[in-house]
């Protein structure tokens, strides 16, 4: 499969409403301890709103939830994993992201046998405290060595600046979350987004040929 190189991180449907309309075509629901009411009707209107404007939705950790409101993508982290019922996962036929952060855990995920392979933090982040030091660009190199043809998602302290260069290292997404929800202008640095993105799939595609 192959994936956006603009990948989208957000905690609310209202987000996705606001953003998607822009062009995005890539968007994850990551909604962290709120009751299964609240996240379901989330779940729901990110769908539509994702279907509307041709944005594939992935839901984060709630597998379940994700397949009684048929959905089709999910993204796991490595708790999450262990935890989760990847025979239910995979009759349902839902494509799978899964988090790494160091060597073990992406022996885990690929044992899953997952859509594509996350890796951070790449750089510094304040999205939340994180055990693990900043991978730096080098590992997403060695990452995508690993992992072969599957696609790689590098995320972490990613913006506009420093996304072409962890695609020009072998991922094929830059997931960003703060350089777009805490900028003063949300908007705008989308549509940033968006073009060095764009320029990056054009210039991929015309060395393919």
């Amino acid at each position: 499969m192959r994936l956006d190189p603009f990948y989208l991180i957000v905690d609310s449907a209202d987000w996705i409403e606001r953003l998607v309309p822009l062009g995005v075509r890539l968007v994850q629901l990551r909604i962290k301890d709120r009751p299964d009411t609240v996240l379901r009707a989330e779940i729901r209107r990110a769908k539509v709103i994702c279907a509307t404007h041709g944005c594939q939705l992935v839901v984060n950790d709630y597998w379940q939830l994700a397949i009684e409101e048929g959905c089709d993508f999910i993204h796991l982290g490595q708790e999450d994993l262990a935890a989760a019922d990847l025979d239910a996962i995979r009759r349902a036929e839902l494509k799978l992201g899964i988090s790494t952060h160091d060597i073990a855990e992406l022996d885990t995920a690929l044992a899953a046998r997952p859509d594509y392979i996350a890796l951070g933090p790449v750089w510094p982040t304040i999205l939340k405290k994180m055990k693990w030091q900043p991978q730096g660009v080098e590992r997403v190199v060695e990452w995508k060595r690993r992992i072969g043809d599957l696609p790689l998602v590098a995320i972490g302290g990613i913006t506009t600046d420093g996304a072409p260069l962890v695609l020009e290292q072998g991922a094929e997404s830059a997931a960003v979350v703060t350089d777009i929800v805490l900028h003063e202008n949300p908007e705008a640095r989308t549509l940033e987004w968006l073009a060095v993105t764009a320029a990056w799939r054009h210039e991929l595609e015309m060395q393919r040929g």
